[in-house]
């Protein structure tokens, strides 16, 4: 008898096992569409410049993304190419910074046109196309679905929606939103990025400079506008902004 149960006991444990070493991998599709890739190479140049194995690591981070951020409509149809645009705007900026979580951030609001200050989506005074929320609206983001489309589909522009409010949510990953990303920026640079910005927003100002004159406004917003044009269009920015984009190049790029 001692035997036998002996004899049951190594069989149940040899199939506990095969079941732990055999068991499948979840697919990538599971939480991604099926054309999820076409997606991305038709709309993403950041994503279509990527070689293979950049791609592959992209993907793993769009599931990722996916998996843990809740993104819901409010009078409007989230469709599958809202998801993998909202989700690659998260990826694009920390992309080459390895484990990056928004644990700033829980669930995503897609709004159909711009909103006010109080959320409403009607009324002649709805002048915003994004927002990270604070208070009430903590660890939620706020998009145009318009806006959120046309950041990704003018390859031309230099200005991308979500972009600039992920850059927020950077932002104020170190408890304070103030235009330095304090997490990402060496505490030797931050001087020289603080005078970069207070430069930017005078040439702005005094129409020197053709960065969106948004970026004006604060420091805050110079730093979301500045890296929305920095991922949007590298070329034009490079050649424009060497040493703005010499200080993005610290801040973002960690190849």
């Amino acid at each position: 008898m001692v035997l036998v149960l002996q004899i049951s006991f190594v069989l149940i444990l040899i199939i506990l096992i095969i079941l732990l070493v055999f068991k499948p991998r979840q697919s990538i599709i599971s939480v991604l569409p099926h054309n999820y890739q076409e997606l991305l190479n038709d709309y993403v140049s950041f994503y279509a410049n990527l070689d293979e194995d950049g791609k592959k690591g992209f993907d793993e981070r769009l599931e990722k993304f996916l998996s843990a951020v809740k993104i819901s409509g409010a009078n409007a149809e989230v469709e599958d190419l809202d998801r993998i645009l909202i989700s690659a705007a998260a990826v694009i900026p920390v992309y080459y910074i390895r484990d990056w979580e928004y644990i700033n951030l829980k669930e995503i609001l897609v709004y159909p046109g711009n909103f006010n200050i109080d959320f409403d989506q009607q009324g002649h005074d709805r002048m915003i196309s994004g927002m990270v929320g604070t208070g009430g609206m903590d660890n939620v983001m706020i998009i145009n679905k318009w806006e959120l489309r046309q950041g990704f589909i003018n390859s031309k522009s230099t200005r991308n929606t979500a972009i600039h409010e992920f850059i927020h949510l950077i932002d104020k990953m170190d408890g304070t939103l103030d235009g330095v990303p304090e997490l990402l920026l060496e505490r030797k640079y931050v001087a020289q990025w603080q005078q970069l910005m207070e430069l930017t927003m005078q040439q702005i100002r005094s129409g020197e400079s053709e960065i969106d004159p948004y970026g004006a406004t604060s420091s805050v917003e110079c730093f979301a506008v500045v890296a929305e044009y920095f991922f949007e269009n590298p070329a034009l920015f490079s050649s424009a902004h060497p040493e703005l984009n010499e200080m993005m190049q610290r801040i973002f790029v960690r190849k």
